[in-house]
Parts: structure tokens; sequence; C-alpha cells
């Protein structure tokens, strides 16, 4: 009877994926581990919009590089550093797609470590670590990934079983992705450790911060053109329900603060910071040019350009504030003043 009511389960929720012809036939097709995952995904789900289960959500995220390899990475909002599933698997030689899509987020193991010959070189601390991480990303798309330090056990798994000349023929070429991963997980770590103990690490993130602010500003100014369409400023009071000004002069001096907030504050790290530096008020309150007059030509105006052209989309499309600074938020979140992560060290 549990089986049965497993396969229906698992029956209704292919349905849903686009699998609705002969559901109940693919679902008793499945194994009992995939219906279970299948089963409990439909839960989560449920749970999650009931909101009785909270999920992480990625806070900060980047790509490591690693030789030829370049690995998705993010620090959740519980402090769990994760690789992406796709990320991970591709870094050890495997196909991004884990098995039905989902990988293995209800077996013991690992479908990459469960394997006959590897199991003398895997311990109890090596299984339990090997599920899954359900989490949001920055975009508020659901994902999966795996703990950060799992990547040199899983390599260092392979590399042992190759040492004792166990692997498959078909299992040399992870060996080769993991020991290629070991040598320049190696050298990151010794070049992040000597930043560490000479203090370079603070220099090292103002050279990075410096190399993106200079992308997007320039000391010299430009001439004024008009950047900001009317239909910006016209979404900005419908959103806030304030009537509409009929010129541009009685335009109040606030709605600077809300293109702050939702256009200069969502570009690149430090990039409002340095424009308040470079263009602070004067006694009068107002500032002696638009910020905009600071962008770079070739780089910052166009990115200013496509990001305010995303914004007036997205506003058009929301009831009031409230709705737009949601959906903004989960599109487009706000970058601090300061690089929280390096994440892009390669080898020499």
């Amino acid at each position: 009877m549990e089986e049965e009511k497993k396969v229906n389960e698992a029956a209704r929720e292919l349905s849903k994926l686009g699998a609705s012809k002969g559901g109940i036939a693919r679902a008793e097709k499945l194994t009992p581990e995939e219906r279970s995952e299948i089963a409990r995904i439909a839960v989560e789900t449920r749970w999650e919009k009931a909101g009785t289960i909270p999920i992480p959500r990625a806070q900060y995220a980047g790509q490591i590089h690693i030789g030829n390899k370049i690995l998705p990475c993010a620090v959740l909002d519980d402090g769990t550093r994760v690789l992406t599933q796709e990320g991970f698997l591709k870094a050890i030689g495997r196909s991004g797609k884990p098995a039905a899509g989902r990988g293995s987020s209800v077996e013991k193991i690992a479908p990459f470590l469960d394997l006959d010959n590897l199991k003398p070189f895997i311990n109890e601390d090596l299984v339990s670590s090997t599920k899954p991480i359900l989490f949001r990303t920055i975009k508020g798309i659901r994902a999966y990934g795996y703990k950060a330090d799992l990547l040199p056990k899983v390599c260092e798994v392979y590399l042992r079983a190759r040492d004792e000349n166990v692997l498959l023929q078909s299992q040399i070429k992870f060996a080769q992705a993991c020991d290629i991963l070991i040598r320049g997980l190696a050298h990151i770590g010794i070049i992040a450790l000597v930043d560490e103990a000479t203090g370079y690490q603070e220099i090292r993130d103002r050279v990075a911060l410096q190399e993106i602010l200079d992308r997007y500003l320039t000391d010299e100014w430009a001439k004024w053109t008009k950047t900001f369409p009317d239909g910006y400023y016209k979404e900005l009071f419908r959103l806030k329900g304030i009537p509409y000004p009929p010129s541009s002069s009685k335009r109040p001096q606030y709605i600077g603060h809300w293109t702050n907030d939702i256009i200069y504050s969502r570009l690149a790290t430090g990039v409002l910071k340095t424009l308040k530096e470079k263009n602070p008020r004067l006694a009068s309150g107002y500032r002696a040019r638009k910020h905009h007059q600071h962008f770079t030509r070739d780089y910052g105006h166009p990115e200013l350009k496509d990001l305010l052209s995303n914004v007036m989309f997205l506003m058009k499309g929301c009831s009031d504030w409230e709705d737009f600074k949601r959906r903004l938020d989960q599109a487009q979140p706000k970058y601090g003043d300061t690089l929280l992560m390096d994440l892009k060290k390669k080898n020499a």
C-alpha cells in the first residue's frame, strides 16, 4: 500500500513537470529511491510555500578559477560555503546534470562515490557530507549545491584509489580531473596564506575594488546629456502614489535618494560611495553635477543605461512601491562598499 502511494505521488509530480502522458507507467519504472526523491521535493515545495520550511539563500556569489575549471560558488545566509552542483560535477570530470536532473539528495551517498571500488577509501564523515544542499540563488532561483570543503575530500578518494590501482579504465579521467583540482587548490591555498600572513590580503582587495571602480567611473566629468527619461520619473511617482509634477524643475530633491537606492547602489561594489565622494553636495544641498556625468563612456555609461532599461521594464509590471522593491531586490540586489569575497584567483 505504501509503495503504491509513492507511485501515485511520483506520477502526480511528473505530471506537473510535463510528463502527464503515461505518468503512472513512468512512475512505476522509477527506482524506490527516485520515487522517494520526487515525493520529498514535492513536500519541500509545499512546505516552502506554506512558510514552514526555510530555504537558505545566497548572500554572496562568485566564481573560483582552478586550472581550466570555473566553479560557481556562493556563501549562504547561514554562513555555509557552497559550490553549485553542476559546477562541482563538471570539475571532477562528470556530466553537469545529475541523474534524473536532481542529484542524490536522498541517497546515503552521492552517485559519484557510490562505487564498490571506492568504498574502502570513504569514511562515515564523508558519507554524511555528500547530500546536496537546496538553496536559493541571489536572484531567488532554486538550486542545489555541495559544501565547498567536500571537493578536496572527493578528489582525495579518487587519487587514493588511483594510487592503489583499483580504478576502472572509465574512472581514470575522473582521477585526472581531481589531480588538476588538487594541484590548483594547493596553489591557491599557499597564495592565500601568504597574503593573510603579510597583510597583503587587504591591499589585494583594495586593488581589486579600484579596478572595478576604474571601469565604471572617471575623475573627468562628461558634458550633461539626458540619461534618465521622463518615463522613469513618471513610473517612480506612480509607484509611490504621488502626483507627477508638471515640470522637471518642480521635482522634489528627495527623488535623488530613490535613484541612489534603485539604480546607483546596484551597479557594482563601491560605485555609489565613490560617486558621493567625487560629487559631494554643496552648501545649497544640491550636487555640482549629475552622478551619471562621472561614468566612463565606454563601460560605465552603457552599464548604467542597461540597468536603467531593466528597472523601467520591471516598474511597468508592478502595482506599487513595495511590490516593485521586493521584485527588484530579488532580481538585482544591492552591492556594498567593500569586496567581501575574493573568488577570482587564478593559477600562475
